[in-house]
């Protein structure tokens, strides 16, 4: 276990301050983080497209304000976070998943998915970093995915949405570092939220290549589908947050749990073909 997780996590003394910006804050790894941050203390500010707007106080003086706002509208995201007291800490973790054959996604499908996992974490990222910038300190965690390190079969698209995840926060990281900010992304593997029921399937666009996937992508699927709903919970993944926000030099990424860090440390020395054959017995059952 990496060294993030000692209880001198710098929360007390508000290592970055205590004002927390929360993209897709009303369910999942989103919803969670908004809270855990809210119990330690900080002001959160919590968004997501569908939302009940509301205000809720924690002992320890802790906030959490849920606010509607739709990360893809790149200049109302910019107009909110600007109009923000301050932006501290912010933990961009809106998504969602598209499934379907490489060969036959949609553009639209393709699109729609860069538009929220990609773009919309860069609609809110861009504004919190001037923030941040011009006061000279400032933590950005990104949630990204395992899949953001490693292609997942039926799931191309979404990959491809999360390695671009992991460029964009490199780049953060090393152009941000002199300024006082600091960037890291935070890589989930199965966990358990309503992702899972929410992935758009994208189906054969022709009987040829219904013939060809049909079967394999509802197997395909499946198998995700069981793996995430017995997977860890997203509580697990705002427990990194709160480790990350209390350390002045915080990790590049962080895996979510021992197996995943094990995983990629394999990764690191297994050739690309061991990789393939792996994942092809996980997710394309015969």
């Amino acid at each position: 276990m990496i060294s993030i997780f000692n209880r001198h996590d710098g929360h007390k003394n508000g290592l970055y301050g205590k004002n927390v910006f929360v993209t897709g804050a009303s369910s999942g790894i989103g919803q969670a983080c908004a809270i855990a941050f809210a119990r330690k203390g900080y002001s959160v500010t919590g968004v997501s497209r569908n939302t009940e707007e509301k205000t809720e106080s924690y002992p320890g003086g802790g906030s959490l304000a849920l606010r509607r706002l739709d990360v893809t509208d790149e200049a109302t995201v910019r107009d909110f976070v600007e109009k923000l007291p301050k932006v501290d800490i912010a933990i961009l973790c809106a998504g969602m998943g598209v499934a379907g054959p490489a060969e036959t996604t949609s553009s639209d499908l393709t699109r729609k998915q860069m538009e929220v996992n990609y773009f919309g974490t860069l609609n809110a990222a861009q504004p919190c970093l001037t923030r941040m910038r011009d006061q000279r300190k400032g933590l950005l965690i990104v949630i990204g995915s395992i899949a953001g390190r490693v292609s997942i079969p039926m799931q191309s698209q979404y990959s491809a949405s999360k390695y671009a995840l992991e460029a964009f926060t490199d780049a953060v990281r090393m152009e941000m570092r002199q300024y006082g900010v600091r960037a890291c992304i935070i890589e989930p593997g199965d966990t358990k939220t309503g992702f899972t029921a929410a992935r758009i399937m994208q189906e054969a666009r022709s009987e040829e290549t219904a013939d060809n996937y049909s079967n394999i992508l509802k197997k395909s699927i499946a198998k995700m589908a069981a793996d995430e709903q017995g997977g860890r919970s997203p509580e697990s993944v705002a427990r990194v947050a709160l480790a990350l926000a209390g350390k002045k030099d915080p990790p590049a990424r962080v895996p979510v749990g021992a197996e995943y860090k094990a995983l990629m440390q394999l990764l690191r020395i297994m050739p690309d073909r061991g990789k393939e054959i792996i994942l092809s017995k996980l997710y394309l059952p015969k």
